[in-house]
């Protein structure tokens, strides 16, 4: 079974020096590729420097909402002469903001930097990764204005409603989910998985973010992961995905984790088991959808996929 993590940060200070070790037993339970999106101008360095040591990882640069405000005057000239250096890279993380977090900083700005890495994307013909928190009706509303987007616009952690599905995978969208469907209520999850054209669904884990809310013994422990008592890290090591685990725990009531605690990248099958049971599909069904789905969408010019015959 093979899997795709459409979206992480394994270049995130909380994890980047255990990297080698995470991707190591991710690619050991089958996940083939992980595309790894950078946040701000401070570590597009970093995702470049993963991006050459790793054959698996599809690099992206971009500015988050939540980091619009740190660039330097500059930025916009250094992430395209950041693609010019790249030709296997693709867009992201870039998008649009309202929560809490997002509150902190201008909306007309984030709107502004936003539209500037769309319109880049869309010059560029490669898929951009989107961040969207409680503001879809402004989303909606730039890439119709923009778009369509031939090349395909990945709405990471997509949480949106299953009335804007339509409008959104019309101008190209695809909806990529992460552990953080399983905060929503399993019957409004359900009616939005379902409003997903079938070639259109991604999985991701947002990692180090997005914990899944699984059954603690099914999880991939990020070793070292200060917010884990260590005696509850000594008490088990990591599963073993082989032919006859059974992963049926991950969609169980499981008790509260430690809100700080990190994701592994492995954590993917805890995901896939998740949507899975929403869809009534076998996880192997998924997997082959998903990673399918994941493989067309990251498979142009210049890509690493392309190049190494991955599709």
């Amino acid at each position: 079974m093979k899997l795709f993590d459409a979206h992480c940060h394994l270049q995130d200070p909380r994890i980047f020096n255990m990297a080698p070790k995470l991707i190591q037993a991710s690619l050991d339970s089958g996940v083939i590729h992980f595309t790894v999106n950078g946040v701000s101008e401070k570590d597009w360095h970093l995702v470049k420097q993963m991006s050459d040591q790793y054959p698996s990882i599809v690099p992206c640069f971009g500015v988050h909402p939540w980091f619009i405000t740190e660039q330097t005057p500059s930025w916009f000239n250094t992430l395209k002469q950041y693609f010019d250096a790249t030709p296997s890279a693709a867009v992201g993380e870039i998008g649009l903001d309202k929560g809490s977090k997002g509150r902190e900083i201008n909306f007309t700005d984030q709107v502004e930097v936003f539209r500037q890495q769309l319109e880049l994307a869309k010059e560029l013909k490669k898929p951009a990764s989107v961040h969207c928190v409680r503001a879809f009706g402004e989303l909606l509303e730039v890439m119709k204005s923009a778009g369509p987007f031939p090349a395909g616009v990945v709405l990471h952690s997509y949480l949106g409603s299953a009335e804007m599905v339509p409008e959104l995978a019309k101008l190209g969208a695809y909806f990529s989910f992460s552990g953080f469907l399983m905060s929503m209520k399993p019957q409004k999850a359900k009616k939005m998985l379902e409003a997903v054209p079938s070639d259109r669904i991604l999985l991701e884990t947002d990692a180090p973010d997005a914990l899944p809310k699984s059954d603690f013994d099914s999880l991939f422990l990020v070793e070292g992961d200060p917010s884990i008592p260590l005696a509850l890290q000594n008490q088990r090591s990591n599963p073993t995905l082989d032919a006859g685990c059974d992963m049926s725990d991950t969609v169980k009531e499981a008790p509260e984790l430690p809100k700080e605690m990190l994701n592994h990248p492995a954590n993917i099958h805890n995901v896939l088991a998740y949507v899975a049971s929403l869809l009534d599909m076998s996880k192997e069904e998924l997997a082959r959808l998903s990673y399918s789905n994941a493989t067309r969408l990251f498979s142009y010019e210049g890509s690493k996929l392309l190049h190494e015959g991955f599709c």
